[in-house]
């Protein structure tokens, strides 16, 4: 009798803890997965070296990388991108050297470059694409695309003479029709629609009705020395908050600010007094932006929005 009652007892213990494994591996099955992060951070600045009248390690330009330095720190995936005339005054190999490279070239590794007019101050911008290399694109043409978490970035090069520009445009169709994310990024020197200094840029008209055409959500350029940020725009230059592309113009990496003109009904911040960076933080279906200030200096700008 005891044999059997030890059995008994054996047998069911058994059974228990078969059944209790049984509605573990039931539970893990059921248990959601965790999703990813794909939320990915870019600073961005135009208009940066300038050595002129300071060292290097004296210029605007030192200050304005400490804050991207300081984010890349603190976030491997995180990526910087120059908006064109990233030395002055003619992108010479030794102004990437002298005055570039002790200050953004600190992160050259996990820059994404475009070129402005300035790079072209040397016969076929040279000075740029020995310094960026492979980083600055295909073929020495200055445009490129790649992806961030879950957004299409396009560096384009609004440099380009007509003929040249038409092959970027068929470039730029095909990139966008093959496309397969929700959310937009392109990044490039000279603005479409500006009310610095420069104003608008027509040679960048088409490239700007592409991108609209394709529900793109964000554009940045520089070339004006300020920073302005734009209601999102249609393909004409006019107000559209569902479909518009946002633009930001960020010309203040470094380089000596410059007088605005009358701003625009569009317009919705400017300011022309203060060096920094813009943070963009890219969400799945979404984004955020901040102008950063260097230290002593107080502008700044927050806002967020969805992707089309």
């Amino acid at each position: 009798m005891r044999i059997s009652s030890v059995l008994i007892c054996l047998i069911t213990l058994l059974t228990l803890a078969a059944h209790a494994t049984d509605k573990n591996k039931q539970s893990a099955r059921k248990a959601p997965e965790k999703k990813l992060n794909v939320s990915v951070s870019v600073y961005a600045a135009g208009d940066i070296a300038e050595c002129k009248k300071k060292p290097a390690k004296e210029s605007m330009a030192a200050r304005t990388a400490e804050l991207i330095a300081a984010g890349l720190d603190k976030d491997s995936t995180a990526r910087a991108i120059t908006l064109g005339d990233n030395t002055y005054p003619i992108g010479s190999p030794e102004e990437f050297s002298r005055c570039y490279e002790p200050t953004w070239g600190r992160f050259k590794d996990k820059t994404l470059p475009a070129p402005g007019n300035h790079e072209y101050g040397m016969p076929k911008a040279l000075g740029y694409y020995n310094y960026f290399g492979e980083l600055a694109g295909p073929d020495r043409r200055g445009y490129y695309a790649t992806r961030l978490g879950k957004w299409l970035v396009l560096s384009l090069n609004s440099n380009l003479d007509e003929t040249q520009m038409e092959v970027q445009l068929s470039w730029l169709k095909e990139e966008l029709a093959a496309n397969k994310l929700k959310c937009t990024l392109a990044f490039w020197h000279h603005p479409a629609y500006s009310s610095g200094g420069h104003g608008n840029n027509k040679n960048m008209q088409d490239v700007w009705k592409i991108l609209s055409a394709a529900k793109a959500d964000i554009v940045l350029s520089a070339h004006d020395h300020n920073y302005e940020r734009f209601a999102p725009l249609d393909a004409n230059g006019d107000r559209d908050d569902k479909n518009g592309i946002r633009s930001f113009i960020v010309g203040t990496g470094g380089a000596k600010l410059t007088p605005m003109f009358i701003a625009k009904g569009v317009t919705e911040i400017r300011d022309n007094s203060t060096h920094g960076v813009l943070k963009l933080s890219l969400h799945e279906k979404s984004y955020e932006w901040e102008f950063m200030p260097v230290p002593g200096q107080s502008f700044s700008d927050k806002g967020q929005a969805a992707c089309h």
